[in-house]
């Protein structure tokens, strides 16, 4: 079995064994693919989320709450000029959200975030080097809640991952994803 998988399994039956887990508020499904120019890389993974319970900036029937977000991806690389064929990412995200007060019927909602990554791999091909494993990801998405007191969640993210600067060579990446969540 390729080390990865393992790796992920591993890390889902830990979050599972984990007292916290059971707190948790969401999960969610996403599947992205890169846009930056040389790469050929797809991303999948599962995250799970936490709610603020907090309101800022409240006006009307909207405010900008948030939640936590944990989550592990697995890319998969199919670039020309790859320097191995994949890496596990493994995030933590703050992400706020512009949403409506009590979601009904379909809510759209925007958000964003900047949060920490920690990729199993510094590269991707020999053209696309991330200098370290640290990196920081950020994202801005739109989306919509839907189905009874908005359980179901789907949003399009356009992520872009870098070291921010802290290390050369610094050329990051790029993803546009699809994501899809279920709150309890």
């Amino acid at each position: 079995m390729n080390k990865s998988l393992v790796r992920f399994f591993c890390f889902l039956a830990l979050i599972g064994s984990v007292q916290i887990a059971y707190a948790v508020d969401g999960f969610s499904l996403e599947y992205g693919k890169s846009d930056s120019g040389n790469v050929d890389v797809k991303a999948a993974g599962v995250g799970l989320q936490w709610n603020w319970d907090k309101k800022w900036f409240e006006g009307g029937d909207w405010h900008v709450g948030g939640y936590w977000e944990a989550s592990i991806r697995q890319w998969d690389n199919s670039s020309v000029f790859k320097t191995n064929s994949g890496l596990t990412d493994i995030g933590f995200t703050p992400v706020f959200r512009f949403q409506q007060n009590k979601p009904t019927g379909i809510s759209p909602y925007l958000e964003g975030a900047i949060g920490f990554h920690l990729l199993s791999k510094s590269s991707v091909s020999s053209q696309r080097d991330f200098g370290s494993s640290f990196q920081f990801g950020d994202h801005v998405g739109a989306g919509v809640r839907f189905g009874q007191k908005g359980a179901y969640d789907l949003s399009y993210r356009y992520q872009h991952l870098s070291n921010g600067g802290l290390k050369s060579p610094n050329q990051g990446i790029n993803f546009n994803q699809i994501r899809f969540a279920y709150h309890f």
